[in-house]
């Protein structure tokens, strides 16, 4: 049986974090790079648990953890609540298209 390491975690961590970078990147849809920013920080929030994990300290990482997902959960809300405004007014959410916040 393969034993499931710290490296796995890592690699799964690393995937997810250029999975949410490329989305950031390549996505021109505000809704879209919210979620490649979610992505990110769900990457920061597995390396965490991992590391504290392999390293005896699993209530910092955890406590760190409930942090990242906090601010996750704050983002998203202002995020959407801006996306929703730019909509309204704008009629689009293409961030190429939007090129000030006055209509």
């Amino acid at each position: 049986m393969i034993q499931v390491g710290l490296e796995h975690f890592l690699v799964i961590g690393t995937l997810l974090f250029a999975l949410g970078v490329v989305c950031v990147i390549t996505r021109r849809n505000a809704v879209a790079i919210l979620i490649g920013i979610e992505l990110i920080l769900n990457a920061s929030g597995v390396n965490l648990i991992a590391f504290s994990h392999y390293n005896d300290r699993a209530v910092e990482g955890s406590v760190f953890v409930l942090f990242v997902i906090v601010l996750a959960a704050a983002e998203a809300a202002v995020a959407l609540a801006l996306i929703l405004a730019i909509k309204r007014r704008l009629r689009t959410i293409d961030v190429d298209r939007i090129s000030s916040l006055r209509g």
